[in-house]
């Protein structure tokens, strides 16, 4: 069994039998046919991946790690919040007629700040600060921009980055932590999703920096199940796990901004079956 997969087990359970429904109250949520979209959730989860040990994707179904690094690479490398830029269509929900999604995501990557070192966006301050002042306990990333939200047409869920640089005893190099945090998700559409994409994106960080990928710590404040997912949720957990594949990122990419899907392999994923169709509340 993948250490993503027991996580995974656990929160799920953990949610189930002791979360809370909200089927008692208005919700902003709708499924497609205009229903109420309820939840159980549970506050507060905290789940740690070490990533010297296993890379941290579910093998009970086949989460698309190509199309989530996309994603990840539309987000923080292209620093972009337009559909046209995106591979895939888990956007197009959100996009207006222009395939704009507002001021949301990468828009907020993209903006320039004053520092005393000169200006730069939040991707390239940490990048800069991971170079230059490891040290930092400054080194964070935040999208969820309050005099923006009304121009977002989704607020963001996955929203800041904290990087934190140590060193192992007896080792030149140093290492890379991260912690995640997110004010909602959606666990059976996203959990693993989210964990791919940002344990991806700790990996190519201390690769362009010369250090070793270390612990990443995924907070969630509101992991929710919905209503319609909940059958779905009870059988996924109920599979047998396989074991984690092996991660590969390109040794040879020294520039974040060269990275690309293609540069990122996974060696030996056995999954179980996909589960398809699962509605979206939106």
């Amino acid at each position: 069994m993948s250490y993503a997969d027991q996580v995974f087990i656990q929160n799920c359970q953990d949610i189930l039998s002791r979360g809370v429904w909200d089927t008692d109250r208005e919700v902003r949520p709708r499924w497609e046919d205009g229903a109420p979209a309820h939840t159980i959730k549970k506050f507060g989860i905290v789940n740690r991946y070490d990533l010297q040990e296993e890379f941290p994707i579910l093998t009970l179904r086949r989460t698309y790690w190509k199309t989530a690094v996309d994603e990840l690479l539309w987000i923080w490398q292209k620093k972009s919040n337009n559909i046209h830029d995106l591979s895939s269509h888990i956007w197009d929900a959100w996009a207006d007629e222009s395939g704009s999604i507002g001021k949301a995501y990468g828009y907020q990557l993209a903006v320039k700040h004053q520092y005393p070192e000169g200006e730069f966006d939040q991707v390239d301050r940490v990048l800069y600060d991971l170079k230059h002042n490891p040290a930092s306990r400054r080194i964070m990333t935040n999208i969820y921009v309050h005099q923006d939200l009304h121009e977002m047409n989704l607020y963001p869920c996955a929203y800041s980055m904290t990087f934190n640089v140590t060193q192992k005893k007896g080792e030149d190099r140093l290492t890379l932590n991260a912690i995640l945090n997110q004010r909602s998700q959606d666990v059976l559409a996203a959990n693993n999703w989210n964990v791919v994409q940002y344990a991806v994106l700790v990996h190519m960080l201390a690769q362009v920096c010369d250090m070793n990928v270390g612990e990443l710590v995924h907070v969630i404040a509101d992991a929710h199940i919905y209503d319609r997912h909940v059958d779905a949720i009870k059988e996924l957990i109920s599979r047998e796990p396989f074991p984690a594949p092996k991660f590969w990122l390109n040794p040879e990419i020294k520039d974040f901004y060269q990275f690309t899907p293609d540069d990122v392999k996974l060696e030996g994923y056995q999954t179980g079956e996909q589960i398809r169709d699962i509605p979206i509340a939106i």
